[in-house]
C-alpha cells in the first residue's frame, strides 16, 4: 500500500491517527509507504504519527523527516509486518529556498520477507514540474534505483504529484513497471482528491521479477473521509 495520509487530517477537518490506522488495518497490507506524517508538531497534538500508527497496527517502521523545525518533524515512513532495515534516507534536489518549494526526500529500506530480500523505496515528489524532474533524475541515479543492490524484488512507491503516462512516470519505466499497467488497461484508477478523485498521483512501481496479480483503490466512506488521498494497493508476488 502507498498512502498519503495528509498528516492524518481528514476531509471532515478531524485529525485522527486512529482512523488512518483503521484504513490500513481494513486491507492488511504487508508493506506500507506513508507520506505526509507529523512528529512532535503542535498542529497535530505533538504526536509521533508514524510511531503511533505502527504501535496501533503492531508493525515495524522507519520514519524519515524531510523537514525539521527544532523538535517538530514532518516526513515519510515505511511500515511492515516483516523485519525492516534502513538502507538509505536523504533529501532530493530543491531548486529554490522559497517556502513555496517544500523540502522533499526519499527513503530506502530492505525488508526480509521469509528469507527473500525486498528493496522498498518511498518518496513524495515536488508540486513543481522542473523540481520534480530533477528529483526523479536523482532517484534514477546510482544512490537510489540505479544502485547495484537495487536490482531484485524492487518496490518503488509514493506520491509523485503527477499522473500515469507523464514524463516523470515514463522515466521510471526504464527499469521498473507501473503495477497498474501489469493488470489493467484503459483509464487509470483515481486516488486524489478526497471525495471526488480526479486522477492517480500515487504510484507503485516494481522490478520485472515482481509479479502483480491485482491493484485497487478502496473508496468506501472510511477511506474517502480519512485523508485527501485514497490508498493505492497492489497484490505482489516476489521472486525467490
Amino acid at each position: 500500500m502507498t498512502y498519503n495520509v495528509h498528516r492524518c487530517l481528514g476531509m471532515d477537518g478531524k485529525l485522527s491517527v486512529e482512523r488512518i490506522a483503521r484504513v490500513i488495518a481494513r486491507h492488511r497490507p504487508a508493506m506500507i509507504a506513508l507520506q505526509e506524517l507529523d512528529a512532535g508538531r503542535p498542529r497535530s497534538g505533538v504526536v509521533d504519527q508514524a510511531e503511533e500508527i505502527a504501535r496501533l497496527l503492531d508493525l515495524k517502521f522507519h520514519f524519515h523527516p524531510v523537514l525539521r523545525m527544532e523538535d517538530e518533524l514532518y516526513g515519510n515512513a515505511i511500515l511492515s509486518c516483516y523485519p525492516i532495515e534502513l538502507v538509505r534516507a536523504g533529501s532530493l534536489p530543491k531548486i529554490a529556498k522559497s517556502s513555496l518549494f517544500e523540502p522533499r526526500g526519499a527513503m530506502w529500506v530492505e525488508i526480509d520477507v521469509e528469507g527473500r530480500k525486498v528493496q522498498m523505496m518511498n518518496t513524495h515528489l515536488s508540486l513543481w514540474f522542473f523540481e520534480r524532474a530533477r528529483q526523479a533524475s536523482a532517484l534514477c541515479g546510482n544512490e537510489w534505483l540505479g544502485h547495484p543492490e537495487c536490482r531484485k524484488n524492487v518496490i518503488f512507491c509514493g506520491d509523485f504529484n503527477t499522473t500515469p503516462g507523464s514524463k516523470i512516470c515514463e522515466g521510471f519505466e526504464c527499469g521498473l513497471t507501473d503495477a497498474e499497467k501489469r493488470v489493467r488497461s484503459g483509464n487509470s484508477l483515481k486516488t486524489w482528491f478526497g471525495h471526488c478523485p480526479i486522477g492517480r498521483i500515487d504510484h507503485i512501481f516494481v522490478s520485472p521479477d515482481v509479479g502483480v496479480s491485482h491493484v485497487e483503490v478502496p473508496s468506501a466512506r472510511l477511506e474517502r473521509m480519512a485523508s485527501d488521498h485514497l490508498p493505492f494497493i497492489a497484490d505482489l508476488a516476489l521472486s525467490s
